[in-house]
C-alpha cells in the first residue's frame, strides 16, 4: 500500500513528507474498504492532516510553527488558484476530483493554529467546540465529499461523529496530553463536578475528575448515537468507512467509563476483536 500513500512536500522545511496510514492503524483498515480514487484522496487529506498537525505538536518555537503553518496555507491557496506545489499533486487531484472545500483545509490549520498560539489547558466549552470543528469536524467535511454523502448528511456526520472521535481522544489522552502542556477539558465540565483550581497537575488528581469526565463521555455517546443515526439512513457503501472509525473509537469510551479517570490511569487502546468483527461485517454490506 505505500505506493498509494500520498507525498507531500511540507512548506517551511523544504522536507518532502510520505505520511501513509500505519497498516495496523484503524483509519489505515477504514480506507482499505474504499475504491481506488476514493483511497488515494483519503490518503492525500491524511497526509495534510498528519503535516500540519506534526508542525503544532513539534518542540520548534513558535513563530517557526506559525510560519509553517501560514506556508501551508499558501500552498492551500495555490492549489485553489490552479497552481501545483512540487509535492502536492495528490492533494490537487483529490480537490479537482471531488470538490474538496478550501474552507475545510482552512479551518484544519486554524485548529492546528490554536494548539501553536497557546497551549491549550482547560478553555471553555464553546473554545474547545470550535478546536473540535477545526481538527476534527473539518477533516470530515472534507472526507465525505469523497465518500459520496449528500450535502447536509455529510455535514451532520462530520459534525457528531468528528465530536465523537475527537472527545474520546481527549478523555484518552490525558497525560500524554499533559506531558505537553495541555488540557483540553473545558471548564465547565470540571467546575460542575466541583474542580477549582485548573492547574493541569490538580484537574489530574482531583477526586472529582471522574465525574468531570464522565460528563465529557456522556456527550461523546450522544455523538457517536447521532451519527449512527444518520448512517444508519445513508447509502451504505457510503458509509462503510466511518462505521468502522465509530467501531473502532465507540468500544474505547465504554471501556473508559467503566474504568473511570482517577491516577494511576491505564491508556485504553482499540480492540482487536470489535475491528476484526467490524471489517467481516462493514467490508460486504
Amino acid at each position: 500500500m505505500a505506493a498509494e500513500a500520498a507525498t507531500v512536500e511540507r512548506p517551511g522545511t523544504g522536507t518532502p513528507t510520505v505520511a501513509p496510514a500505519p497498516k495496523k492503524s484503524s483509519f489505515y483498515l477504514a480506507m482499505r474498504l474504499l475504491p481506488p480514487d476514493e483511497r488515494r484522496a483519503m490518503y492525500a487529506i491524511y497526509a495534510f492532516c498528519r503535516a500540519v498537525d506534526d508542525i503544532a505538536d513539534c518542540d520548534r518555537p513558535r513563530a517557526g510553527r506559525h510560519a509553517d503553518l501560514d506556508a501551508w496555507r499558501g500552498a492551500i491557496e495555490a492549489l485553489y488558484a490552479g497552481r501545483v506545489p512540487p509535492g502536492l499533486e495528490p492533494i490537487g487531484d483529490a480537490i479537482g476530483r471531488f470538490d474538496l472545500r478550501r474552507t475545510d483545509f482552512d479551518a484544519i490549520i486554524d485548529g492546528m493554529a490554536m494548539d501553536v498560539d497557546a497551549d491549550i489547558v482547560t478553555p471553555d466549552r464553546a473554545t474547545l467546540d470550535l478546536y473540535i470543528d477545526r481538527v476534527a469536524s473539518a477533516p470530515g467535511r472534507l472526507s465525505v465529499r469523497v465518500f459520496g454523502l449528500s450535502e447536509a448528511a455529510g455535514i451532520d456526520l462530520s459534525r457528531h461523529l468528528g465530536s465523537a472521535l475527537q472527545l474520546t481522544n481527549i478523555l484518552r489522552d490525558l497525560d500524554e496530553d499533559a506531558e505537553r502542556g495541555r488540557l483540553y477539558l473545558p471548564q465547565e465540565s470540571l467546575r460542575a463536578a466541583g474542580i477549582t483550581d485548573m492547574r493541569i497537575e490538580a484537574v489530574l488528581a482531583a477526586p472529582q475528575l471522574t465525574a468531570a469526565c464522565t460528563s465529557l463521555a456522556h456527550d461523546a455517546a450522544h455523538h457517536f448515537d447521532e451519527a449512527a443515526r444518520i448512517m444508519d439512513a445513508a447509502p451504505r457503501r457510503a458509509v462503510r468507512a466511518p462505521r468502522l472509525m465509530a467501531a473502532a473509537y465507540r468500544p474505547m469510551l465504554v471501556k473508559m467509563v467503566a474504568a473511570g479517570w482517577q491516577p494511576p490511569r491505564t491508556r485504553v487502546s482499540k480492540s482487536k476483536a470489535a475491528l476484526a468483527l467490524a471489517m467481516l461485517r462493514y467490508a460486504f454490506i
